[in-house]
This record gives structure tokens, C-alpha cells and sequence, in this order.
């Protein structure tokens, strides 16, 4: 099942069509699509029996993130080696290091991101998931079970800012506004042969600049949700970003980063792509 966020409205996606849930099931759901979550089992019994409508065409540039407002984003550093080991760090032995990406950063799939003045602008390819239920002490076998669905996301990062000192300001320098586009719409973990193996890249310009798989993960998304709700419960709608692969501007010789005209695409096997354009 993919649902999507279309002009601000929760929708269900059937090939090149959208389905207002609200009208569909006669307002036993409501519009917004963040609130889906809290009723997610519910929603998914209805959705497998409905006698849905043919829906109606749409545009990219119309889908929103399919979780808008999530009252928690977790947002995960150093979960593949190749990517810590550009970074000029250890790959963790414990739980990677843990930021967030504040709220207003979050965007839908076509975007125009304005960069930052005076500052350096990288990309960070990743998976994302949905949390579907509250999740408190989850083990790693019974993880895929509190997860609605996985996104691509974007971990886009102001480096200057990220890394002032006297210590690091991971979440600021990652939460200028558009800085977390998420889509383009969510894929329920039933609809891939493996969840735990799916490629990821981008590509700057129709450049690639990152490759990778999800299998590579230090922390694969069930090991993600089992150490993250041993410390606090993850919530219907969170959103947790799973990590990037090595590929980044920051781990480049010379560095490199995003300028005024670039498009960037990032794109997951199975699920669909990103596109941001960004203008100084």
C-alpha cells in the first residue's frame, strides 16, 4: 500500500492515481495525514476491503511529506561504515549518535530549497520510517511490526553551522527550512520482497554522487527501533531517519557542496524519488 500526502490531504495511491481517503470512506477518516497514524491499524483493515473509487491524476509537485508533522524525528549519524569512516570517525560499537531534525524543516518530494548565505550545503541520502503504533521497549524481532512504512528522505546539512563550535549544533545545521523532504509517499513494509536490503542513491545534476544499501547498515531499521525505544517510546507518525550512506560533500577531496541551480535526486529502489532544486 503507498499512501501520500497530496495538496495537504491523506491519499491512497494506486499507480499513477490518488484516492482522497475522506471522501472514499465517508469520513471515517479524516483529511490530514499525519493524523492517520494514531488509527493505523484500523485504517489498514479498511484500506485491504474498501471498494475504492478510480481516484484522479496528480502532479509530483503536489505530494507533501506523508508524515507532516511528526511530534518526534529522530535522525541517526554514522549508521554505515563507509560514510563514518569519510567523516574521519569510528563506526559506532554502541547506538549511533542521535540528533533531530525540527518540524518546520520538513518538506514533500519537489521542493525549491533556498541554501543558507555564507554557508556549505551538503546531501545525505537515506531511508526513512514511519513509526504506526507506540513503540516502548520494542525487541528487534518484533520491530517491523510498529513500522507503517519507509519514505526516502533527505538528510540535507548546513555544514558551517553543524559543526561551530564549542560543541556541535547537529539539529540547527540540519533544520533550515526544507532541509527534510520526505516521499514521495509511503510504502508499507508488506510491499517489498526485503525491507532490510534496498539500494539508495543521488545524484547531483544527473551526477551520481552516492550508491549504497540498506543492508549495510550498522543499525538496521529493527535494530534502530529496538535501541531507540529501550530509552524513550516512539510515538504513531514519528519519523526516523535511518542514516547515509559514504558519498557526501563534506567526505570529498577537494569538498564539495550544493550551489545556486543544483538539482538534487535521490532516489530508493521500490519506492520513488526526491527532487530539489536550490537557489541562493
Amino acid at each position: 500500500m503507498r499512501i501520500a500526502n497530496l495538496s495537504g490531504r491523506l491519499a491512497l495511491i494506486a499507480g499513477d492515481r490518488a484516492i482522497d481517503v475522506e471522501h472514499a470512506s465517508g469520513g471515517t477518516f479524516g483529511a490530514d495525514p499525519q493524523a492517520v497514524y494514531e488509527r493505523w491499524d484500523e485504517f489498514r483493515t479498511w484500506a485491504a476491503g474498501a471498494d475504492l473509487p478510480a481516484g484522479v491524476s496528480f502532479d509530483a509537485s503536489d505530494l507533501g511529506s506523508p508524515a507532516p508533522a511528526p511530534r518526534q524525528t529522530l535522525a541517526i549519524g554514522l549508521n554505515y561504515r563507509d560514510h563514518a569512516a569519510e567523516s574521519g570517525f569510528i563506526a559506532p560499537d554502541g547506538l549511533p549518535p542521535v540528533f533531530t531534525k525540527y518540524v518546520t524543516s520538513i518538506s514533500g518530494p519537489v521542493t525549491e530549497v533556498t541554501l543558507p548565505p555564507g554557508g556549505h550545503t551538503d546531501w545525505e541520502v537515506e531511508l526513512v520510517a514511519v513509526i504506526s503504533a507506540r513503540a516502548e521497549k520494542v525487541t528487534e524481532a518484533d520491530a517491523w511490526n510498529y513500522i507503517a512504512g519507509l519514505a526516502v528522505g533527505q538528510d540535507i546539512s548546513e555544514r558551517v553551522s553543524q559543526l561551530a563550535g564549542p560543541v556541535p549544533q547537529f539539529s540547527l545545521g540540519k533544520s533550515y527550512p526544507g532541509f527534510a523532504p520526505i516521499g514521495p509517499w509511503l510504502i508499507t513494509p508488506d510491499e517489498f520482497d526485503n525491507p532490510d536490503d534496498l539500494e539508495l542513491q543521488c545524484a547531483i545534476n544527473g551526477e551520481e554522487v552516492q550508491k549504497g544499501r540498506t543492508r549495510d547498515l550498522i543499525f538496521s531499521v529493527p535494530a534502530l527501533i529496538a535501541g531507540l525505544s529501550a530509552v524513550l517510546p516512539l510515538l504513531p507518525g514519528d519519523v526516523i531517519f535511518t542514516g547515509t550512506p559514504a558519498g557526501v560533500g563534506l567526505g570529498r577531496d577537494p569538498q564539495r557542496f550544493l550551489a545556486h541551480g543544483d538539482e538534487l535526486v535521490s532516489t530508493i529502489e521500490g519506492i520513488g524519488e526526491l527532487r530539489q532544486t536550490f537557489v541562493g
